[in-house]
């Protein structure tokens, strides 16, 4: 004995070197009785305070007794008997109320459980909550290696007697059995050793003045004791926003314990109340956990804390932190006057609370901090999954699972068709054959960007003399559909032939604007407006008082029918996603009746609890040539409807349907439609051509494996920081206006890529993609009676739009001399035959062919156009990605857009552009357009609605954008590899086309190239299509057809290109995609031969 205290009394370090040889023994058992004995005997020669005091300060150790229970029927140990050593933390009041907080659960809280306590210190609670509660095992964790080695001579001073003999418990174990320490930063041990647990608690110290230097060092048990001690307080910053409040490591301590906590696990924590309640509550909210109080009381402020860093913020910002003046004090006072009163002589106080928390949703958020966790870290500062209703946290925490997961396992967002996500479309055919009975397919159901955009896409295709359209659904619809009347006052009323039937051989119309006449949302007034006017299209919503009942929907089906015109019925005001829908009569009808051919259902999803703004619509035909019709014009018009927008209403209807059981009753059988005395025609009878010649997308069956080289999206990897912005965009909440302006980044970026100037005439246009854009621009040159003209050479889908929307369209020829550019020569021969000239061109990549005009090219074309006082579509939306540029400075317009204006004030260049091929960011769309010329400003916004991006996509918009000016690493980084990885893929593919026959033109630039099938032109092979199977003689039109029948190759041939004889391939494709594509192109090679 004598010995062992000589030893310690030298230095604190050699106490800690004899106590670690004394547990060495306590291990050992053939020692471990005399060991406990020894114990027994030290702790006697300091029984009392005072003379375990003089312990701690003479031989560096001291044992006392921890008062566990106080009061009556409590049937076990009532004390227990623990050492401390300087370098860990002494017992105190942040501890014992802490242990006074457990005491508030009832005795199941931890029986039988796992549970893991942080920051153990000398393990007295671990070692108390395996006496009282009896769980399973205690895990006493530590990242003070000292304070390991003191627990588990604690655990032994406990788990046998003095005499060394194991004390059982009820069900016949001992402490030894229940508890073990191990040193661990937080949960590590835990997390690296696959432990799931059921419950944390954690008495963990708030830092006051955080010390990033501080974990730098070493951590081992032979640092000095004042480390040591000081690393029990953990000095270094977290990287949580609740650092600034002291609160970062219980921030890291909850989201660690959210990945190793069992899914109805419980989280217990000490928090001082000195950043105030609110913010000691949000710590835990904000991370999906539901909070309950169980124990608050007050201590007081250590006297030798600093508190002035809590001043200093408190200067710096509008936040204010809670003092006590004294224990009794019942107002709290902020830190400056704690900090003046403290050095006064007061005594100032905090509160202490212990919180219980568990997680609100566990599994879905589990998936959320699992996929933050994957390099996302600056992330989690934005997340926020505290909701003052639940069904905003039902709707918000799956969704955010369901992204983190579709964002964790996609590299890439796979092809969709234009339609919508097959996924999605089969989602709502499904959701309706649950709720509704309604035996639809995906093929029944179109995905629009919205339920205006559909309206306004429906009546483009139909091209009515005359339509009717509820003045609810009618505001946003061109202008001058609603102002002319001249169609209204031609129609013969007492004609008994339908208009619908008055066309010409041609199928052309004889009128050029639709008229649209606006009727009250009543059906009986509705019905008289049809029988009077006779139009070619109704469109209209359901009064709520009609909707209940199928009854005023039958009333308009059998009338449109008897006049012939098409009916589209808006249900978007009383279709709810719900478990529980409301009564819809439109649906009813369905329920019992097939959807006549000549009606369609419009539905706009916008009744989300959490993004008001984020709307898709959903149009519902049974008919397939009128399901065809509107596959194809979303194609052309709006390109498709924004994926993540999808994905979001995708969730809450896959919500409703995952609980349900498969079908355990037969489908009743539909009627069918009515016959009336009027046959509606087919789509196709009612609009133009364009739409059969068009060379749109595939139209695959649903387990195709078709590899799509014929598309204007990059399949190539989304960077992490792409990731990490449309993730944040969505976490977030109460985001600012603000934050999603992106007009200074858009004005910036033209500015620094273009040269192109703003003025205070500029005004800035968003949609959800420029194809949207585009086709508000065509619409504007219509009405204003111009003349489009297009390189050939240029967009496939741009010009076939053109030709949907009616436009004069002019093709000006290029030369293979100058790679199918546009040259000053042939550019003025054009204009000099065409009046009111609208200009499109691509640049600065030109889509399709790859190559760039030059800055000094492009001012000749933009002077060119000035003297003929030509408007110009300068489309940027397919620029960005340069990977063979060498000598291409890039564009300055500053200075001849300046010319232009004073030259010829008709002259108005019109920019459009995008932002994702410039970041790559595949998946995401929006589209800007700038104007300088207010006329053509106010025509176009008349001319028609464009989809408005939604705020997220706004942010998202504007994070990469300052990314990208901050010129941060990762972004850079990324966008780096994929330019290297485009210029490979070129390289490549070229390689592999030439050695197969076929003529390349070298690309410089975007995700596309064109080359020439020289080698095939003339020669025969075998087509399989609905139409059977047949020989044919290749050319540069049908090679398309034949690649697709025979590798499932997808490109766009020269009929997409505008180019005689050149074919479109597109690049940015997933790795193994386009491996797969140099195999079909190799295979159709050895066919052909």
């Amino acid at each position: 004995m004598e010995e062992f205290l000589k030893q310690c009394q030298q230095s604190g370090d050699a106490a800690y070197s004899a106590l670690r040889s004394l547990l060495e023994r306590l291990e050992n058992p053939t020692t471990r009785t005399d060991a406990r004995i020894f114990l027994s005997e030290l702790h006697k020669r300091f029984t009392s305070k005072d003379d375990s005091d003089r312990c701690l300060q003479t031989y560096h150790f001291q044992i006392q007794d921890i008062y566990v229970e106080q009061y009556e029927g409590f049937q076990k140990r009532k004390k227990l008997t623990m050492m401390v050593i300087p370098s860990i933390f002494i017992p105190e009041d942040w501890s014992f109320t802490f242990y006074e907080g457990l005491n508030r659960h009832p005795d199941s809280i931890f029986k039988d459980r796992t549970v893991a306590e942080l920051g153990c210190g000398n393990g007295w609670i671990s070692i108390a909550i395996a006496e009282k509660w009896l769980p399973s095992k205690v895990y006493g964790l530590d990242i003070n290696p000292r304070a390991v080695k003191i627990s588990w001579i604690n655990l032994y001073l406990n788990a046998l007697d003095d005499n060394g003999k194991p004390i059982y418990d009820t069900e016949n174990k001992t402490l030894l059995d229940r508890v073990e320490f191990y040193e661990s930063d937080l949960l590590s041990y835990c997390r690296n050793n696959n432990i799931e647990l059921e419950r944390i608690v954690g008495c963990i110290p708030q830092i006051l003045n955080p010390n990033p230097d501080a974990m730098s060092k070493m951590i081992t048990e032979n640092a000095s004791e004042e480390f040591l001690h000081s690393l029990s307080n953990y000095c270094a910053l977290q990287g949580f926003v609740e650092d600034q409040f002291g609160l970062g490591l219980i921030a890291r301590a909850v989201e660690e314990g959210i990945a190793v906590i069992k899914p109805l696990g419980i989280m217990i924590f000490n928090m001082g109340g000195r950043p105030g309640q609110a913010v000691c509550k949000r710590l835990f909210e904000r991370r999906g956990l539901q909070v309950d109080k169980l124990w608050q009381t007050k201590v007081l402020q250590a006297a030798d804390t600093d508190i002035s860093a809590l001043v200093e913020i408190e200067k710096n910002s509008p936040h204010r932190f809670e003092f006590f003046m004294g224990l009794s004090g019942d107002q709290p006072i902020c830190a400056r006057t704690a900090w003046a009163y403290a050095k006064s002589g007061g005594r100032i106080s905090h509160a202490l609370s212990v919180y219980s928390c568990q997680l609100r949703q566990p599994n879905q958020v589990k998936k959320i901090f699992e996929f933050l966790r994957n390099g996302l870290d600056d992330i989690r500062s934005s997340l926020d999954l505290s909701f003052e209703e639940d069904s905003v946290a039902d709707e918000k925490i799956p969704f955010l699972a369901h992204l983190a997961n579709v964002l964790k396992q996609l590299s890439f967002f796979p092809y969709e068709p234009p339609a919508g996500s097959r996924r999605f479309r089969g989602l709502i055919a499904n959701f309706l054959i649950k709720y509704h009975h309604i035996p639809l397919t995906a093929d029944n159901v179109v995905v629009f960007p919205s339920r205006t955009v559909a309206i306004e896409s429906a009546l483009r295709l139909l091209s009515p003399r005359l339509a009717i359209v509820d003045e609810q659904l009618s505001r946003h619809l061109p202008k001058q559909w609603l102002t002319t009347l001249k169609n209204v006052e031609q129609v013969p009323l007492s004609s008994q032939v339908p208009f619908l039937l008055q066309k010409t051989e041609t199928g052309k119309k004889s009128h050029e604007v639709i008229t649209v006449i606006e009727a009250p949302r009543q059906s009986d007034l509705m019905v008289d407006l049809i029988k009077k006017l006779r139009p070619e299209v109704v469109v209209t919503g359901m009064g709520q008082f009609e909707s209940v009942t199928s009854s005023a929907f039958e009333h308009l089906l059998d009338t449109t029918r008897e006049i012939g015109c098409r009916l589209f019925v808006d249900i978007s005001d009383q279709f709810v996603l719900s478990s529980l829908p409301s009564s819809n009569g439109v649906l009813k009808y369905l329920a019992r009746s097939i959807l006549p051919p000549h009606a369609t259902v419009v539905c706009g999803l916008l009744k989300n609890q959490v993004y008001k703004d984020l709307e898709v619509a959903v149009v519902i035909s049974e008919d397939e040539e009128m399901f065809k019709a509107l596959c194809r014009t979303v194609e052309l018009l709006q390109g498709s409807t924004a994926i993540i927008s999808q994905y979001y209403y995708g969730c809450l209807v896959h919500e409703l349907l995952a609980f349900q059981l498969a079908d355990r009753h037969p489908r009743a059988q539909r009627n069918a439609e009515k016959t009336g005395a009027t046959k509606v025609n087919g789509v196709s009878s009612l609009t133009y051509p364009v739409l059969d010649h068009a060379e749109l997308s595939i139209n695959e069956p649903v387990e195709s494996s078709l590899v799509h080289m014929d598309v204007d999206q990059s399949f190539l990897p989304i960077t992490t920081p792409v990731k990490a912005a449309i993730y944040e965009s969505f976490a977030r909440q109460n985001i600012t206006e603000s934050e999603t302006d992106v007009t200074d980044g858009i004005r910036r970026l033209v500015s620094s890529s273009y040269g192109f100037s703003c003025d205070s005439n500029t005004e800035f246009i968003y949609a959800g993609s420029p194809a949207e854009l585009f086709t508000n621009l065509v619409n504007c040159c219509v009405q204003e009676g111009g003349t489009l003209c297009f390189p050939s050479g240029s967009n496939g889908n741009y010009v076939s739009a053109a030709r949907f929307l009616k436009a004069n369209i002019v093709t000006i020829a290029t030369s293979s001399k100058v790679g199918y550019k546009l040259t000053e020569e042939t550019l003025s021969h054009t204009l000099e035959t065409v009046k009111k000239p609208w200009i499109y061109i691509s640049g600065p990549t030109i889509n399709p062919t790859g190559l760039l005009y030059s800055n000094e090219e492009i001012n000749k074309l933009l002077f060119v156009c000035a003297k003929f006082g030509a408007r110009i579509i300068l489309d940027t939306s397919f620029s960005g990605v340069r990977y063979n540029t060498k000598g291409f400075d890039g564009w300055n317009l500053g200075a001849t857009l300046e010319k232009l204006s004073s030259a010829n004030p008709a002259t108005c260049v019109c920019l459009l552009g995008g932002l994702f091929f410039k970041m790559l960011a595949s998946g995401l769309k929006f589209g800007f357009l700038l104007m300088n010329q207010p006329s053509l400003v106010d025509a176009f916004h008349s001319s028609g609605g464009v989809s408005k991006p939604h705020s997220t996509i706004k942010y998202t918009v504007k994070k990469l954008l300052d990314s990208g000016e901050q010129e941060t690493q990762d972004l850079l980084n990324g966008i780096a590899e994929q330019m290297e990885n485009l210029r490979s893929r070129f390289k490549s593919l070229k390689q592999t086309l030439e050695n197969s026959g076929w003529e390349v033109l070298d690309a410089e630039a975007g995700v596309s190239m064109v080359a020439k099938p020289s080698a095939y032109l003339g020669k025969t092979i075998k087509l399989n299509d609905v139409s059977g199977s047949r020989e044919i003689k290749l050319d540069d039109t049908n090679i398309r057809d034949a690649l697709l029948s025979n590798t499932g190759l997808c490109i766009n041939s020269a009929s997409w290109t505008g180019i005689p004889g050149y074919c479109r391939f597109t690049i940015a494709l997933q790795d193994q995609d386009f491996n797969r594509a140099l195999e079909c192109i190799t295979r159709f090679k050895s066919l052909v031969s």
